[in-house]
């Protein structure tokens, strides 16, 4: 049997590592759609054309090295509001959200586009200005240069992008849980994820 779990919000809001811990919770398959996105812009950058590096894609391009790099993300966000681009990948995340045994899909359409029948549907969000710390964290650890201001505008930028498309915008979903991480920790933000789908099963 299926059950579904959509987990969507903007970068940076912590819903990657709320929905490995929930599905490692639950004994579910985890898919970060984002990394769909991420190879295909990584492609492009490659050369390629992006609906053509959306068809092409395979298992392997998710496992890329370089995929989390800031290059790579901002071209990820420029490639995701192509209709065509989207259309292509939607095939994939769905066979992915339909495999028996239960499936957590994180990304910016899962409740909204790809899964609206999700049996449970979170948003996680928070603050800018604390998407921003995360993020200049993350990167200054790999070793990326960069300050507060320049990171505070990309993700203001990406937010813009990703809510403002034609195609699937960033939104939640009518019936999603939406839980805001600004003021939580990690171990905060997963028990109310997991009290949320439990709430769903």
């Amino acid at each position: 049997m299926s059950f579904t779990v959509a987990i969507d919000g903007p970068a940076a809001a912590g819903k990657g590592t709320i929905s490995r811990a929930v599905a490692a919770h639950f004994g579910f398959a985890h898919l970060d759609t984002g990394l769909l996105y991420r190879a295909v812009g990584a492609r492009v950058l490659a050369g390629e054309a992006p609906l053509a590096a959306a068809r092409a894609l395979t298992a392997a391009d998710l496992e890329a090295d370089g995929l989390r790099s800031p290059e790579v993300a901002e071209a990820a966000s420029r490639v995701a509001v192509d209709p065509a681009v989207r259309a292509a990948l939607v095939d994939f995340q769905r066979a992915f959200a339909a495999r028996s045994g239960g499936a957590v899909l994180d990304g910016r359409d899962i409740g909204t586009v790809i899964c609206p029948d999700a049996q449970a549907k979170l948003f996680v969000t928070a603050s800018a200005e604390v998407r921003a710390r995360r993020r200049l964290a993350e990167l200054l650890e790999r070793g990326h240069a960069t300050d507060f201001a320049a990171v505070l505008a990309d993700v203001q930028a990406r937010d813009a992008r990703d809510s403002s498309r034609a195609t699937a915008p960033l939104r939640p979903a009518d019936d999603a849980v939406v839980i805001d991480t600004s003021d939580l920790d990690i171990a905060e933000a997963v028990a109310a994820a997991i009290a949320a789908i439990d709430a769903r099963r």
